[in-house]
């Protein structure tokens, strides 16, 4: 399948997939397919339901009510991409901004990883060290990090083995929701108070940011929208 076209249908399902199970759709989907990542941003998506609380400062309950649905949908996503195109979802991740009324998703497909770079981008040294920095203050350094401009808007960033082992044991205690949401909190503050030298290093400005992570696999994706 054309990449124009793949985008345009995984546009057209996640749209129709968060209209039927939220009782609202978003107000545009936006897809960038760019091997082995597809990445989905999500505008104009809040419920009248989750304004009502938004409006009474209940933001987590909105997150853990999404975090809830989440576990269910992933599973139909995934299947929607081993029907249409054929391959197999490796990993899955996504984040809300709700204040802003965004979402995004980061697909891997299998196989994985960074195996073909593209060109690298400008100042991609000086960005690596903005996260590792960010990293270092929120948990410690990571010992990995990656990163690839996917389109012209859309920049990934992934960092492996951040996890402290606090965080590991809290874990393994079952405390992973309460931890996620923490760490989406404090990141995300992290990641703004650094958005000015990003945007200085991309020579363009930042539109969105989203972060989530896997556990089990002590990994985390950072996914930058610019203008």
């Amino acid at each position: 399948m054309e990449v124009i076209a793949l985008e345009k249908e995984v546009s057209g399902y996640i749209g129709k997939l968060l209209r039927d199970n939220f009782g609202r759709g978003p107000g545009a989907v936006h897809c960038t397919y760019a091997e082995p990542f597809i990445t989905v941003h999500i505008t104009n998506f809040l419920s009248p339901m989750e304004k009502s609380l938004m409006f009474s400062k209940q933001n987590v309950y909105v997150e853990k009510t999404r975090d809830l649905l989440m576990e269910t949908l992933i599973e139909e996503i995934k299947s929607f991409f081993t029907i249409s195109i054929g391959r197999t979802v490796e990993e899955f991740y996504y984040d809300w901004n709700l204040e802003s009324q965004t979402g995004a998703f980061i697909v891997v497909l299998s196989p994985t990883g960074f195996a073909k770079l593209r060109e690298p981008y400008r100042n991609k040294e000086k960005i690596h060290r903005e996260i590792i920095d960010i990293s270092i203050v929120a948990q410690k350094p990571p010992e990995e990090t990656y990163s690839e401009l996917l389109s012209s808007r859309v920049l990934l960033i992934a960092r492996a083995g951040i996890l402290v082992q606090i965080e590991k044991e809290l874990i393994l205690l079952g405390f992973e929701e309460t931890l996620k949401l923490a760490k989406r909190s404090l990141e995300k503050k992290l990641l703004g108070e650094h958005q000015a030298a990003f945007e200085n290093y991309l020579h363009t400005q930042i539109d969105d940011v989203f972060v989530d992570w896997n556990f089990q696999k002590d990994l985390s994706y950072i996914l930058l929208i610019l203008k």
